[in-house]
């Protein structure tokens, strides 16, 4: 139903906007108040109106798919229904129906039949324009929210059986092959037996039942062994949220049979491996059809399933930072290999997605020490905090490049942390560190001589220049040009502690111990309660000063590193 999205901006401002041809999955991913949800609000609106609207914030243009005649008129055939006895309707028109998955009621409306299509101008062509086509996408677009997705599966009244149904329940209930293709998947996912209970006369109610209907006559009858089976199962609406939620979502696309599907954060009171289950199920669904699903979503285990799901798929990061709106179309196989890789699978690197940026450290230890002087920053107020983002850690310095690289490739400003020592290996280790933050290759060689100069003068002092003091052993000239070359990295988002490593921040607080045993010390020193007179807070200098760079990396939009 949906040909293009044509953005108002792209991966880097408003210029060079991005189009993306709409696949059965398009996944809006990306920070907080990046304009995720709003994307879907002005795609929604676009299927309820068939309009462009002016005030849109994201999309300067939405196409429909052109519809030939023929084509047309055969989906519509399948939604006449018989009218109403007070629907008041004139010879010659026709009502058209689909059912609603929120309400009992049947969204319709009337038209003339001879109305319906004009012939598109321009000589040869078989496509048309059909005036009463936004109506039609209208009856098959379905928004689902963190309100409503709660209440999809409340009671609803059976209705006339001889007739179409008017809700998702009714259709579940009169069509088996349905009702069982989701008791499966709910079963996969819950080890209980989605059944619907008619026993309540007239009405109709979702149930989970430890144990599996006998037969159809059992589940959908009214005798005292249907009374005895359902009144032993669990109402849908005495589940968790979670459960609602996920069996609500996929009764409506099982069901419903929206062709155009939005759901904002559809991993909303799941737990994560249910996310990833939702998400394989609904690609399922979804894959071989003309439906196609529109998400917003902070879970990198729901696109995790979408992937796994192997269904045509975009997934489009928004980003919006001071006042610079960014979007760009993350290769689905770049995703995958985060997916897959061991080290990034284990470290989280697919959350990196929901987050305005990434800094990466050496070792667990290290992560928490910064993310913590960054959250003393944020709770003070001070500029120099980096806001939205996500702090990581790898096994050592050399694979601190093996994270940094793939989230920059996505578009992800990424910091990588190291200690000084990382000046002591050249070669491959050293040119992996250059290669992954995207120093131009016509550096390399200058930045391998500096990096040899640099480990000789060190050598020279004799001493373990890690942990004895870092750039303060050298002499005042070595030290001005070891500052030029950590300047020189630091344009490129690769930050080395200068006086050696982790432990020599706030020396003043006379920690000791090295690595987790120095961190237990130091968040001590540091005290957690900031009324304490010995709470520590930002200074001026020192550790908090380090971050304020990293931040100033961050913020830069003419950051380099991060390629195109």
């Amino acid at each position: 139903m949906i040909k293009q999205l044509k953005f108002k901006f792209g991966p880097v401002d408003f210029d060079n906007k991005l189009e993306v041809q709409p696949t059965p999955i398009t996944i809006f991913v990306g920070p907080n108040n990046s304009g995720k949800s709003r994307a879907l609000i002005e795609i929604e609106n676009f299927c309820r109106s068939g309009k462009q609207n002016n005030n849109s914030l994201i999309f300067e243009k939405i196409l429909y798919e052109p519809y030939r005649e023929e084509d047309f008129i055969s989906e519509l055939e399948k939604i006449i229904v018989e009218p109403n006895i007070n629907d008041n309707i004139k010879e010659g028109d026709i009502v058209i129906s689909k059912l609603k998955a929120q309400t009992n009621q049947v969204n319709r409306f009337i038209t003339a039949k001879n109305n319906l299509v004009l012939e598109a101008t321009g000589s040869g062509t078989s496509m048309y324009i059909i005036p009463k086509y936004p109506l039609y996408v209208d009856l098959y677009t379905l928004r689902l929210d963190g309100t409503n997705r709660l209440n999809l599966l409340s009671e609803k009244e059976a209705g006339d059986l001889q007739k179409t149904p008017q809700n998702n329940l009714s259709q579940l209930f009169q069509r088996d092959d349905l009702r069982k293709n989701l008791r499966s998947i709910v079963y996969e996912a819950f080890k209980k037996y989605f059944v619907i209970d008619p026993t309540n006369v007239g009405k109709l109610r979702a149930r989970l039942s430890e144990t599996k209907p006998l037969s159809d006559e059992i589940e959908r009858g009214w005798g005292a062994a249907s009374v005895k089976f359902h009144g032993e199962a669990l109402p849908i609406e005495n589940a968790s949220d979670g459960v609602k939620a996920f069996c609500g979502i996929l009764s409506t696309i099982v069901a419903g049979d929206p062709k155009v599907l939005l759901i904002d954060e559809p991993e909303a009171f799941l737990h994560p491996s249910l996310s990833t289950l939702l998400a394989k199920e609904i690609g399922k669904s979804l894959n071989s059809s003309n439906k196609k699903l529109f998400a917003a979503t902070h879970s990198s285990s729901f696109l995790m399933g979408c992937i796994q799901a192997n269904t045509p798929l975009n997934i489009v990061r928004l980003t919006y930072r001071n006042n610079n709106p960014t979007c760009r179309i993350l290769p689905k196989e770049k995703i995958i290999h985060l997916m897959r890789h061991p080290l990034l699978r284990s470290t989280g690197v697919l959350n990196g997605l929901f987050y305005e940026a990434v800094v990466v450290t050496e070792s667990d230890s290290d992560r928490a020490f910064y993310q913590e002087i960054n959250e003393r920053l944020l709770n003070e107020g001070d500029k120099r905090g980096i806001q939205n983002c996500l702090f990581l850690n790898a096994q050592n310095k050399q694979t601190v490049w093996d994270i940094v690289k793939p989230l920059r490739e996505l578009g992800i400003p990424t910091v990588g942390i190291v200690d000084i020592d990382v000046f002591k290996e050249g070669g491959t280790v050293f040119t992996k560190l250059l290669v992954n933050s995207f120093i131009p290759t016509l550096n390399h060689e200058s930045f391998h001589r500096q990096r040899k100069a640099i480990y000789d003068e060190f050598e020279k002092t004799n001493k373990n220049w890690k942990i004895q003091g870092g750039i303060t052993l050298l002499g005042k000239n070595e030290q001005e040009a070891l500052n030029n070359f950590i300047n020189q990295l630091k344009d490129y988002g690769v930050f080395i502690v200068k006086n050696g490593e982790l432990e020599s921040w706030l020396k003043f607080l006379n920690a000791s111990g090295h690595g987790s045993n120095w961190l237990i010390n130091i968040f001590e020193k540091m005290g957690e309660n900031p009324s304490d007179i010995s709470y520590i807070k930002p200074t001026d200098k020192d550790v908090w000063n380090f971050i304020s760079e990293i931040n100033e990396w961050i913020s830069n939009e003419k950051r380099s590193g991060i390629p195109e």
